[in-house]
């Protein structure tokens, strides 16, 4: 029997290490409008809770379920060492002032949330966006800013449009543009005031890796660090590139049927390409395809 060859992403003398991760992170995407009950979540991490690190609601979709099915998941979640999101919900609470969201974020304590994500992408002046991570960060929790790497051009400020360093909204424009520079001075002062990661969003950097934006995400990761941004993978030949090309300490978002195969690849057991998968399903069974 011919001997598989396995490539390594970790130092040849690293294993991967256990949770709590300080990188190499795997987030899953939680309950959504999709069925998802207690019972399947936690069949999902008896399977493959030690590879998973987070979880994380879609934007808005537990504001629509009863608090006890809320704290049912995150208590799931945690007696698997899983940290559990918001999804990017925080900014919609902003129309009703600094005191709702305050209460919003105890609210979300409570339910047992680790990880508030706030979108970084809404039209709010950038003094409140860093306020808000001030305002979650006092109540000892996690701040996860999501960003995407198209803009509206009226997020562009021009001199007219500053205040003291923030952006002040100018009349609202349609007209979609990328701007790398804007997303990485914002996500750099995001950290600088106690944001956790940086979560990119896919949208814009393509959901597909033969048209994805390399030359802006090698840009986000050279200036913001590789264990400080996560970028969501949505297909598995995005997720084999990001492990190609940065090796398993690379935070990746993807579907949870994805994260054994994740697994593989970032410990070497599946080759990077697709003709490398295909080719190992010919020498054996393998693990969660």
């Amino acid at each position: 029997m011919a001997m598989r060859t396995r490539m390594r992403f970790f130092d040849e003398e690293e294993d991967r290490p256990e949770k709590p991760r300080l990188y190499g992170l795997t987030e899953i995407r939680g309950p959504t409008s999709a069925l998802m009950d207690g019972n399947c979540l936690q069949d999902i991490l008896e399977m493959i809770g030690p590879f998973v690190d987070s979880l994380k609601f879609d934007g808005g979709s537990y504001s629509l379920m009863p608090a006890t099915f809320i704290k049912e998941i995150t208590d799931i979640a945690h007696r698997h060492n899983v940290n559990v999101g918001t999804g990017d919900w925080a900014d919609h609470l902003l129309q009703k002032g600094p005191c709702a969201f305050r209460e919003y974020v105890k609210d979300c304590k409570n339910l047992g949330f680790d990880v508030i994500n706030v979108n970084a992408d809404s039209l709010i002046p950038e003094e409140n966006l860093l306020r808000l991570i001030r305002i979650i960060k006092s109540e000892k929790l996690k701040v996860k800013p999501q960003f995407g790497i198209q803009c509206e051009a009226s997020a562009i400020p021009s001199n007219k449009d500053r205040l003291f360093g923030a952006y002040v909204i100018p009349p609202e424009q349609k007209e979609m543009i990328e701007d790398v520079d804007i997303l990485i001075r914002k996500a750099e002062r995001c950290l600088d005031v106690g944001a956790d990661m940086i979560m990119i969003d896919a949208e814009g950097l393509s959901n597909h890796a033969e048209s994805l934006r390399t030359d802006a995400i090698a840009k986000i990761i050279g200036r913001l660090g590789l264990e400080k941004t996560m970028f969501e993978a949505g297909t598995p030949d995005m997720l084999e590139w990001f492990v190609g090309r940065y090796g398993s300490r690379v935070n990746l978002f993807v579907d949870h049927a994805h994260v054994g195969k994740l697994e593989c690849i970032r410990d070497g057991a599946i080759g990077i390409s697709p003709s490398s998968i295909f080719q190992s399903r010919k020498r054996g069974p393998q693990l969660f395809y």
